[in-house]
């Protein structure tokens, strides 16, 4: 079964649509963009997260120790690398006890990356769609990223077959959450494997 990321959560009312919606991954945004929110904000907002889901936070370029602090503090279980990151920060990150994600953005995946799950992507929330048949097939964790929507995602999962699919701004309307995309995305998501 495909699991769901919904990126770029910034209210109470996204962390409720979220946990209505039963997503298995909720992202808050520590790199400067239109999604980001503060530590503070970030412990706020999880306190009302359904335990089950798990907390990622998405860095672009921040050292190892900003990134573990925003860990130790409880505010995520998973770091989401955009940009250069070395295996030795992986590394690092791991071995304090974070998951890592590694973001390959415009760039074939390395399959000799380390990370625990490895992230495709279009750009950070650029909402552009990937050339899906061009993703190379790896046995490794792949998350599917970039121009995902309702409309789309059950075609993407049949192409790409993902393990995770990670949607933000596809589920927005007029630049917030929308709770029904919200379901909806992660109805598309689920049937590809109730058919």
């Amino acid at each position: 079964m495909v699991k769901v990321k919904i990126c770029g959560l910034m209210k109470p009312e996204d962390i409720t649509a979220v946990n209505e919606a039963h997503t298995d991954f909720a992202g808050f945004v520590f790199a400067k963009s239109r999604h980001v929110i503060s530590l503070a904000t970030a412990l706020a907002l999880q306190t009302h997260l359904n335990p089950s889901i798990q907390k990622v936070g998405v860095f672009v370029d921040e050292s190892v120790a900003e990134i573990l602090a925003v860990y130790r503090a409880g505010a995520i279980d998973i770091a989401q690398l955009h940009g250069r990151s070395t295996p030795e920060e992986v590394a690092k990150l791991q071995h304090a006890g974070l998951k890592v994600i590694q973001v390959f953005e415009h760039q074939s995946i390395d399959p000799k990356s380390t990370a625990d799950y490895l992230m495709v992507d279009s750009g950070k929330g650029s909402g552009q769609t990937l050339n899906w048949q061009a993703i190379s097939h790896i046995n490794r964790p792949i998350i599917l990223a970039g121009g995902l929507t309702p409309n789309n995602v059950s075609q993407a999962i049949q192409v790409v077959h993902p393990d995770i699919v990670d949607v933000s701004s596809g589920v927005e309307a007029n630049g917030q959450k929308d709770p029904a995309k919200i379901q909806d995305f992660i109805k598309n998501t689920k049937e590809e494997y109730v058919l």
